[in-house]
């Protein structure tokens, strides 16, 4: 992490004994912010938004930030990158634990600098936790008990992901709500939030204004990219093709070979399948039907989280060279950069 996203990760200052950090949205630049699901086709409208505005890009993504997880991420190709300047990605190695909190500080960091240089910042992606804290800020919670987590994150997975969401709705109702029974980091971090503190995620969330209701947002223009269902999961099949085609398996044994996944990395969709099709536990039609299924599922998710950013204005997604240009001029003008 470079000079500055260390400065913005020191910027966060230390609050109540349960409450490790609150970083709080300061008056900034504008955002320009391009949302969409997985295999929406994002990344390409981004690259000729980009293209015309004279925009630099900084990826809202978890996942991109892994050196050498380039196949299974759908990462942006050297070519690509060449034409346009992307930031927050290959950032650290796939061993190492990435979370929120670090993104933030790399993307503060990133719009600072575009921002010095008078060039315009595009943030794409499609992880809402992370536009929640850009725009909102970032409400941490207490310090990790590393022994805690671990005993949560061992019931969770002995007892099942039902079990501990329906604790965490006894507790922290609101949270169960918003938070998949299947999202073990977050229903875990929910659960020790409340076994630390003796409150809820949510309690302290209000009373820190993270849940919109006190928070000072910050101003930004955003689009969202939609597709209709069927026709997103037909790309989503043929890109898990075109991904285990070009070596993704071979990809997920590499980082395996060379350090290993961490907490954070190994939630990437398909590596632990793509690891077994390597391994000859499964064979290739196998692999590419499950990874497929948890992408849809995984993409129902992203769609559930963007119906709640009502400030977005939604564009179809382009199906032609034609229909490429026409969707670029609609998202400039939603941004005002014409």
């Amino acid at each position: 992490m470079g000079r500055l996203a260390r400065a913005a990760a020191a910027g966060l200052f230390h609050g109540a004994p349960y409450v490790r950090r609150w970083r709080c949205v300061e008056r900034k630049a504008d955002l320009r912010v391009l949302l969409g699901v997985t295999a929406s086709g994002k990344s390409a409208l981004a690259l000729a938004v980009a293209e015309r505005a004279g925009a630099e890009v900084v990826s809202m993504d978890s996942m991109l930030v892994y050196r050498g997880m380039d196949i299974g991420t759908a990462k942006p190709s050297r070519e690509e990158r060449a034409r346009v300047v992307h930031h927050a990605m290959d950032v650290v190695e796939p061993s190492a634990v990435f979370t929120v909190q670090d993104w933030l500080a790399c993307a503060e960091a990133a719009l600072t600098e575009i921002a010095a240089r008078g060039r315009r910042a595009l943030v794409v992606g499609g992880t809402a936790f992370y536009y929640k804290a850009l725009v909102h800020g970032l409400f941490e919670g207490p310090d990790v008990d590393p022994a805690l987590r671990a005993s949560l994150e061992q019931r969770y997975d002995a007892e099942g992901s039902s079990s501990l969401h329906a604790e965490l709705a006894r507790v922290d109702a609101p949270a169960a709500a918003r938070i998949h029974a299947h999202d073990r980091k977050r229903v875990v971090r929910a659960l020790e939030v409340w076994h630390q503190s003796g409150r809820s995620l949510s309690d302290w969330q209000r009373e820190w204004g993270w849940d919109g209701t006190g928070a000072r947002e910050r101003e930004r223009r955003v689009v969202e990219l939609v597709r209709e269902e069927a026709e997103l999961e037909r790309r989503i099949v043929l890109r898990t093709r075109e991904m285990l085609d070009a070596g993704w398996a071979d990809e997920a044994a590499r980082v395996r070979a060379s350090g290993g996944f961490s907490a954070t990395s190994s939630q990437a969709l398909g590596y632990r399948t793509a690891l077994r099709l390597h391994d000859g536990e499964l064979d290739r039609d196998a692999a590419c039907a499950e990874i497929a299924l948890g992408t849809r599922q995984f993409a129902r998710r992203q769609r559930t989280w963007f119906r709640k950013f009502h400030e977005a204005v939604r564009v179809r997604a382009p199906e032609t060279t034609q229909d490429l240009a026409e969707r670029v001029g609609e998202v400039l003008r939603a941004f005002d950069w014409s």
